[in-house]
């Protein structure tokens, strides 16, 4: 099977070159691609030095302009399984072979690496676990769905998906509005136990003021979902 590696990156210069390296350590035979989100630092240039494959977006469109570009992507160029691995340092290689298993053994549309199973390395800070906690919550009254972990990045999907959200993806904070889509569509979501670092370098682009603004806009967007069905 064709497995593609899809990293989003806004600004992380000091992060990049860690996190492709980890990737390519843990995972010599996937294919990956960079998703420069118009960073405004030296991200491009660190990407264009050391010849990375990536994307250069000509406009800043967020993290879900950014994963959807990188399904179109793995869709033109025919990969059977894409994950996100974001460009931040935050997702551990060691534990790819984990999220793509369930997809190849057809046992799963959409995995999720989860920090919340077995609770060990980090485990994010106390209101944003509020917040997962709340959005936790509403899939599981909206789908039936418990996920532990509604906000983790570190995914993988099947073709189906793959084709799905070329075309339907949640602009912001995605990942939340992304697995009740899959639901609501019929797939199967698994999670599987991972472990995920602290971000060392950089600044998130989430800060305390967005986060309460994306959880209530996307508890109003998952409820909106159960109203309008499939897409």
């Amino acid at each position: 099977m064709k497995i593609i590696g899809l990293i989003p990156a806004f600004n992380e210069e000091e992060n990049i070159v860690d996190t492709v390296s980890s990737l390519l350590l843990n995972c010599p035979d996937v294919d990956y691609v960079v998703i420069n989100d118009c960073s405004t630092d030296q991200t491009r240039s660190i990407l264009r030095k050391n010849n990375f494959n990536y994307l250069d977006l000509p406009i800043n469109l967020g993290i879900g302009g950014a994963m959807q570009t990188g399904y179109k992507y793995a869709l033109e160029h025919e990969y059977d399984i894409a994950f996100q691995f974001d460009g931040d340092g935050q997702h551990r290689a060691e534990y790819i072979q984990d999220l793509i298993n369930p997809i190849i053994e057809g046992d799963a549309d959409l995995v999720i690496g989860s920090r919340f199973i077995n609770c060990e390395g980090y485990q994010s800070s106390n209101i944003r676990r509020t917040g997962i906690n709340i959005l936790r919550w509403t899939i599981k009254v909206t789908t039936g769905v418990t996920i532990h972990d509604v906000t983790s990045g570190f995914r993988a999907v099947d073709k189906k998906l793959m084709t799905f959200f070329a075309q339907n993806y949640a602009q912001d904070y995605p990942e939340p509005e992304s697995v009740v889509a899959a639901i609501v569509n019929g797939c199967k979501v698994v999670e599987v136990p991972t472990e995920m670092n602290e971000r060392k370098k950089g600044k998130s682009s989430i800060g305390k003021t967005k986060a309460v603004y994306y959880m209530i806009k996307v508890t109003l967007a998952i409820f909106f979902y159960k109203l309008i069905g499939k897409k």
